[in-house]
């Protein structure tokens, strides 16, 4: 009777539990379901997701027609154009893309950038072999550029025929990708660039294909002459400088937002990233598209993220992001930037200068530190093959990635980034400007208790110094128990001094960043 009795009181006792917690859970969920609004105030209650706050490396890949010529730079279609006429020709020359282009492929008004579509033909594309490498190089969301600024668009569109269904390859390359890589429990990401068609082709220029009307739906709207603008610089922006700036029309903007709401509702991305000009695009079009990304992703139960440069968004209604470029302190925020496996170029090009797989892993090493995360490009071949030298760099990262992966994964920063004798220069485009680390640069990541310290090279001596953590700091606020070299030896022996931590080294094992896990 009393085994009875206590059987029963627990059934009691964890059912009423159980209601408590469904209530609870219940509330929770009434409490966090938002609707947002095309206002910037309502946008802002969207939260950065945990996936995005750990994922940390995501890869993506400029590819489209502009890979055929792989001739200079993914803005071959825009230079190609540039004739002596043209107001972006210096000193009334014209631009040597335009040169080139004429010498292999004749007069713009014979074979324009339309022309190199059916040449785009992608016969060696394999999504699951992609996939593959992306989920090897240690990526946790990836994807390709949706759209460039050349307006052809890499999905199955019914908005336009200048798709990569409809003509080149004649496939769905977004929604075979977003197949793949989903597979792999990686998240899918879009990236778009499509503002940039305003004015990317001389739609003035009656010598060339841009200005016939028949092929309007690729090349844009018709401008006038000096109508295309670079975007203004945060500089401009920030101290009021006043220049012509053409911006698009109501038929422009609304085919650049249902575009994106075409993606949204077949691909369902869990991020979206767009490159800057988004400012010749109305406000409330960019408003707009928040709303109907965020409320989408409400109804599905999917958290996601979306992108901007510049002032291009409202600050804290997405993520800020930065090009070829990083942050020199740690920043309370989460950001991405976004740099290319190619120094010199985006897409594949026919001589290029690939970075180290050492500096691709420093670079990652210290956003990460920062808050940051890394979107890396990476530039297949026209034909759908990727260069031998690109996936050895992929592959090196992964490698370094499943050894160190968790001083980079899940992490959050410590109350300072690192030390080190490396100086970041910011801005927009200013990755050059930054030197290769040395074995002096310390960089520190946080899991919970556990303090995660990466030298960015292998010093001379014996021992690693890390200054911060000398005798007497105040960053740690508890005694440390030991120190493992992540990838060799536990417990290494080390010793607190007036100057600072003193790790005493094992015999090296890697070739780079080397991760050092501090238990207290």
């Amino acid at each position: 009777m009393k085994n009875y009795l206590l059987i029963l009181f627990s059934v009691v006792l964890v059912s009423c539990g159980s209601k408590e917690k469904k209530q609870e859970t219940d509330n929770k969920t009434e409490k966090e379901a938002i609707t947002y609004a095309a206002d910037w105030e309502s946008l802002k209650q969207h939260q950065t997701p945990d996936w995005f706050l750990d994922a940390k490396f995501g890869i993506y890949c400029h590819w489209g027609p502009y890979s055929v010529p792989a001739y200079e730079t993914e803005w071959y279609a825009h230079w190609m154009y540039v004739n002596a006429d043209n107001p972006e020709a210096r000193k009334g020359k014209a631009h040597k893309i335009y040169d080139y282009h004429v010498k292999t492929y004749g007069p713009l008004d014979k074979f324009g950038y339309k022309d190199f579509i059916p040449m785009f033909k992608a016969e060696k594309f394999d999504a699951a072999e992609w996939a593959d490498l992306f989920e090897k190089a240690g990526a946790k969301f990836a994807g390709p550029v949706s759209e460039h600024a050349d307006g052809f668009a890499m999905w199955d569109s019914q908005l336009t025929e200048w798709d990569a269904k409809d003509m080149g390859p004649k496939r769905d390359i977004m929604g075979e990708l977003a197949e793949e890589i989903r597979k792999r429990d990686m998240k899918f990401i879009a990236t778009f660039h499509r503002q940039w068609l305003f004015g990317w082709y001389p739609t003035w220029d009656e010598t060339t294909d841009a200005s016939d009307p028949k092929y309007a739906g690729l090349y844009g709207p018709k401008l006038k002459k000096g109508d295309n603008k670079m975007p203004r610089s945060k500089h401009d922006i920030d101290n009021g400088v006043e220049k012509y700036y053409p911006v698009a029309d109501q038929t422009f903007n609304d085919d650049w937002l249902n575009r994106l709401k075409e993606i949204i509702d077949k691909y369902d991305p869990d991020l979206v990233w767009f490159d800057n000009k988004m400012d010749i695009v109305s406000e409330e079009h960019r408003k707009g598209f928040l709303q109907y990304y965020y409320n989408e992703a409400e109804k599905k139960g999917q958290e996601v993220v979306s992108t901007y440069k510049f002032y291009d968004f409202a600050e804290g209604s997405a993520v800020y992001d930065l090009e070829r470029a990083r942050m020199s302190e740690k920043k309370e925020f989460p950001w991405l930037t976004d740099d290319s496996i190619d120094w010199k170029a985006w897409c594949h090009i026919s001589d290029p200068d690939y970075k180290s797989t050492n500096r691709l892993i420093d670079f990652l090493v210290d956003v990460v530190s920062k808050n940051g995360a890394v979107l890396l490009n990476i530039t297949p071949r026209a034909d759908g093959t990727i260069p031998e030298p690109v996936k050895e760099r992929l592959l090196e990262m992964g490698q370094w990635l499943k050894v160190n992966g968790e001083a980079i994964y899940g992490t959050r920063t410590f109350e300072i980034y690192g030390e080190g004798d490396a100086k970041v220069v910011e801005g927009h485009l200013s990755e050059r400007n930054n030197d290769d680390n040395t074995a002096k640069d310390i960089r520190f990541t946080t899991k919970g208790d556990t303090l995660y310290a990466i030298a960015l090279d292998w010093p001379e001596s014996n021992e690693l110094v890390i200054n911060s953590l000398k005798k007497g700091n105040n960053l740690l606020t508890k005694e440390i128990k030991s120190i493992d070299f992540i990838g060799g030896p536990q417990n290494l022996k080390f010793e607190v001094k007036e100057d600072g931590l003193h790790i005493q080294l094992p015999e090296k094992t890697g070739d780079h960043a080397f991760s050092f896990k501090i238990n207290s």
